[in-house]
């Protein structure tokens, strides 16, 4: 079975949000079989930074909506947009 590799850019509600809890809350939103394997920061204006999440999911779960839809109902999370998508 194949996997797909999404990176995803998660932007905090505000520059007030501490950037390694929100990473752990994202990690316990995974659904199951997704996996994130790496987290880089991007600093995007006035203090606010994004979270790039690289997430795992397998090739038959039907891409990443489930992963968005869980990232996006996470407390602090204002917006998650995919930004690359590729095949292991």
């Amino acid at each position: 079975m194949s996997k797909v590799a999404a990176q995803l850019k998660v932007m905090p509600e505000s520059p007030e949000v501490d950037l390694d809890d929100l990473h752990e809350r994202l990690e316990n939103a995974l659904p199951e079989g997704a996996k994130i394997s790496n987290v880089e920061r991007d600093d995007v204006a006035f203090g606010l930074t994004a979270l790039l999440p690289t997430v795992i999911v397998p090739d038959d779960a039907g891409g990443t909506e489930a992963v968005e839809e869980a990232f996006a109902g996470v407390e602090d999370v204002e917006s998650v947009e995919v930004e690359n998508v590729g095949r292991l």
